[in-house]
């Protein structure tokens, strides 16, 4: 941990990523979200939006990507990689992570851990976490 991925390493998990997207269930927004956990073992855990009728009880793609590796007892994180767009069409926009995605990435990686944000495996954008949420609240802050 704490080496920046080689390009081809990027560009894998940005296919993966977008593999993970076709499984999406988003019958209400129809923008369909896909992402790539690495962890620090250098496994790969993909998931993806799944959407309800009940709003609230809708799960982003990178929080199934983040519950999968913890429940397989994955603590330590390397990336993510997201892409996202409506259903139907080629991604044509980045898909940031939105503030709770950003929180949970928050509880488990540390500040230089790699958000791959991707429309596809050329046209990506590398941001540390720290830059994402500069002042994020973590478990140090309840020591």
């Amino acid at each position: 941990m704490g080496e920046r991925l080689q390009t081809e390493d990027v560009k894998d998990l940005i296919r993966k990523a977008l593999g993970a997207r076709t499984k999406a269930y988003a019958p209400y927004s129809h923008y369909q979200v896909g992402a790539v956990l690495l962890s620090g073992q250098g496994r790969v855990y993909p998931g993806c939006n799944v959407e309800n009728a009940s709003y609230g009880a809708a799960i982003c793609a990178e929080r199934t990507a983040f519950v999968r590796a913890v429940q397989e007892g994955e603590r330590e994180f390397q990336a993510i990689a997201i892409v996202g767009g409506i259903e139907g069409e080629d991604p044509k926009d980045y898909a940031y992570p939105c503030g709770i995605c950003r929180q949970v990435m928050q509880e488990f990686c540390g500040p230089d851990f790699e958000v791959i944000t991707a429309v596809n495996e050329d046209d990506y954008e590398i941001h540390p976490l720290k830059d994402m949420l500069p002042w994020g609240f973590g478990g140090d802050k309840l020591k």
